[in-house]
């Protein structure tokens, strides 16, 4: 049965993005002085056990701006209630509750997982019980304002931690589990 996962990068003081979307700090010195990529983290073995993609509309507009498409044939499904003009026809619009979308990110991925992605989405699906599994990388640094992670959940939110792992470039990544 699928999994809905969660796999996203957040400063030490909880930004999943920074002011205006601003995502550079993922990629500052630290990163780049340690040759770090993305897959030396496990996003290639976590992408390839996903068989959909559930996003919402403003981390779409984000990942649109990107100079390249980053998740290939993998089917994506943004949360909207307005019209979407998809940039790749793997891409589509999709509406109703949060239950409602996570069933239909089910659907489409089989018998795969479902990757979450967006800070409105993950706080969603935490409070209606509906994530399996987050990996949170830690990137070593502050950024004051921005896009949080958790901050806004409507209830307190509990995990198990199940493994984590420090990176030589300063990250740390969690993997959790939300306790029920």
């Amino acid at each position: 049965m699928a999994r809905i996962r969660v796999f996203i990068a957040s400063s030490l003081d909880g930004f999943i993005a920074g002011e205006n979307d601003d995502l550079s700090w993922l990629t500052g010195p630290s990163s780049e002085t340690a040759g770090a990529s993305p897959s030396d983290y496990g996003y290639d073995t976590f992408i390839a056990e996903c068989g959909a993609l559930l996003m919402g509309r403003n981390t779409y507009r984000v990942v649109e701006a990107f100079s390249g498409w980053p998740y290939g044939e993998l089917p994506v499904l943004v949360a909207t209630s307005r019209a979407l003009t998809p940039k790749v026809e793997t891409v589509r619009a999709v509406s109703g509750t949060i239950e409602e979308l996570v069933a239909e990110a089910k659907r489409v991925a089989g018998d795969k997982d479902v990757y979450l992605d967006g800070g409105v989405m993950i706080r969603q699906a935490l409070d209606a019980d509906l994530v399996d599994e987050l990996i949170v990388s830690i990137l070593p640094i502050a950024i004051g304002k921005g896009a949080p992670l958790f901050a806004g959940v409507g209830r307190w939110q509990r995990f198990e931690l199940v493994g984590s792992r420090a990176y030589p470039s300063g990250l740390v990544q969690l993997t959790l589990k939300p306790r029920r």
